[in-house]
């Protein structure tokens, strides 16, 4: 039985110092905790010797070809031999020689331990303002309301995790995402998931890190967003739908008087419109979740199972045809209407409520009919799916 029950993973920063510096402490909190552990260090191809410092200080090191932070971790802990990983940055801001917080949690049986640096203690020039003040805490409530994340600092570097909650989590993102998608999906699974303090110090790189503080955090609040389709498209679009529903079909009967405000056919079409779009929405985000679903980025739900297992091209396809005869249908007895007066001139306002009626139909028949498509395409088995 293999006896390395403990890994810390470090991605190489292609900054020697650091990663000297953080293996050693690393190396003097292994020699106290009692247990047998080894150090990987993930290389994405550095060019300073960062390689042979980590190995003269008795790291292994694994070389990945795949350009991205998120590559070099997810390799390095395949490469792990730990039942338990810890993973943090080695530009020296993280202490590797405090780790008992993150191993007595470990011990406790979660499957993933989130470091929280406002917790533990935030060195002056440790961290940018916008970051400690906008960026981490607006996104962090984002991921909270998002996927009832337990933890305070979404965006924290130092972290500790089981290697098979890893191998559940499947992760897929190559880039920076690969922090936020591991806590995302620990949620999503429903992974027990606890919270300890750390300290951050000033980043001891000799040259200013590749972090831009609203582009990254843009990246981050739009995977987020990605991730959960039902605030994304979902819950707007129906918001959408139902007020333009209401107000469609009380201006379809009558003109709507309020006070000295008279709302009619020109309120009309643009209830029509919001109708459509918030439709539109919903099917984006039904559409969006089984993608997330086919490339393995969300969990697949009871409701979607049921989906890849029932008729959603036709059914959804004889909807979108009969919606769409139903709209011409309106559109054909308003031609006739027309026709019955010579096709002259109309009154203003005349037909308009029924041209309305059926160019509604229309595009809703048609949006439906193309989504079932999609759907049905998206649904089909494929090999790996039947593995």
């Amino acid at each position: 039985m293999n006896s390395i029950k403990l890994t810390i993973l470090m991605p190489c920063l292609n900054e020697a110092e650091t990663l000297g510096k953080c293996i050693e402490k690393a190396n003097l909190w292994i020699s106290g905790c009692g247990m047998e552990a080894e150090i990987i260090v993930a290389d994405n191809g550095s060019k300073d010797g960062s390689q042979e410092i980590a190995k003269l200080l008795g790291a292994e090191v694994v070389p990945v070809k795949e350009k991205g932070y998120g590559s070099a971790l997810f390799h390095g802990c395949m490469k792990a031999s730990g039942e338990w990983i810890i993973m943090g940055d080695c530009d020296d801001s993280y202490d590797f020689s405090q780790l008992n917080l993150f191993f007595e949690k470990l011990q406790e049986g979660y499957d993933l331990v989130m470091g929280n640096r406002f917790l533990g203690g935030i060195a002056p020039g440790a961290m940018p303002w916008k970051n400690r003040y906008i960026g981490n805490p607006v996104l962090t409530w984002i991921g909270r309301l998002l996927f009832r994340c337990p933890a305070k600092d979404f965006h924290c570097g130092l972290r500790a995790f089981r290697k098979d909650a890893f191998l559940r989590m499947d992760l897929r993102t190559i880039g920076m995402e690969f922090a936020s998608e591991m806590v995302i999906k620990a949620n999503l699974f429903g992974m027990q998931i606890a919270e300890v303090p750390t300290t951050l110090s000033r980043d001891g790189r000799s040259r200013p890190p590749h972090l831009r503080p609203w582009r990254d955090g843009w990246r981050h609040l739009r995977f987020m967003l990605l991730f959960s389709p039902l605030w994304l498209f979902v819950i707007p679009g129906l918001i959408v739908s139902l007020l333009s529903f209401i107000i469609y079909i009380a201006l379809f009967i009558s003109p709507v008087r309020i006070g000295n405000v008279s709302f009619d056919v020109h309120t009309l079409f643009f209830a029509g419109a919001g109708l459509v779009l918030g439709y539109l929405s919903v099917s984006l985000g039904v559409v969006t979740r089984m993608i997330g679903i086919r490339q393995g980025l969300l969990q697949d739900g009871l409701i979607f199972k049921k989906l890849h297992l029932s008729p959603v091209l036709e059914l959804g396809g004889g909807a979108g045809v009969l919606l769409i005869l139903g709209g011409l249908g309106s559109g054909g007895y308003s031609l006739w209407e027309w026709g019955s007066v010579g096709f002259g001139a109309l009154q203003p306002g005349e037909l308009l409520r029924q041209v309305s009626l059926s160019t509604v139909l229309v595009l809703i028949g048609g949006a439906t009919l193309m989504v079932s498509l999609i759907m049905g395409f998206l649904a089909l088995p494929t090999r790996s799916e039947r593995g």
